[in-house]
């Protein structure tokens, strides 16, 4: 009974984090096949606890980012990654030319700004735990987070963004109109 109970917290904590843990990988640099392939041999270390630790998502989470920086680092991965590189989301049918837009801009960000907007707007974290998490300060994640942002921001100049948050809140990119241009 005891390994059902294991085993239980860690197929909730899957539900909970997979997508997110993937999108994670993907900010990091990791293709799509690989940040599955971390993602799969985090959970199985974390299956093979004698016992859950003290905090399940950030323990998941900060081992996933280890496993995922240890993959990264060899050159023929990193090869495939660059060949993977224009295919960082996933395509749907309803996705907008903005929101395509705004993919691209958070593809490009360097991977520090990348990491903090990933964990910031789709794991919901505080910027204090985004430091505590990246082992930097809270204003050091929050300076990331605000200069990614921004740059993203340029980059779509002219574009109206808008997405939804898990709170319900909307982030809205807005620019002005090109120069010469009369309203």
């Amino acid at each position: 009974m005891k390994e059902n109970a294991e085993m239980h917290w860690c197929e909730v904590l899957y539900d909970a984090k997979a997508a997110e843990l993937i999108l994670y990988g993907r900010a990091l640099g990791l293709g799509h096949g690989e940040a599955e392939d971390v993602l799969q041999e985090t959970f199985i270390a974390l299956a093979q606890m004698s016992i859950p630790p003290a905090k399940p998502e950030h323990y998941c989470v900060r081992s996933f980012r280890n496993r995922a920086l240890n993959h990264r680092r060899t050159l023929w991965r990193r090869l495939a990654r660059e060949w993977e590189s224009l295919r960082w989301f996933e395509k749907t049918p309803d996705e907008t030319q903005a929101e395509r837009a705004a993919m691209s801009c958070l593809a490009k960000l360097p991977v520090d700004q990348r990491e903090a907007i990933v964990l910031k707007i789709w794991h919901g974290y505080t910027f204090e735990e985004i430091g505590g998490l990246l082992e930097i300060s809270p204003h050091t994640a929050a300076g990331r987070y605000r200069y990614g942002l921004q740059k993203i921001k340029d980059q779509l100049e002219g574009v109206i963004h808008e997405r939804t948050e898990h709170d319900g809140n909307t982030i809205t990119f807005l620019a002005s109109a090109p120069s010469g241009i009369r309203a």
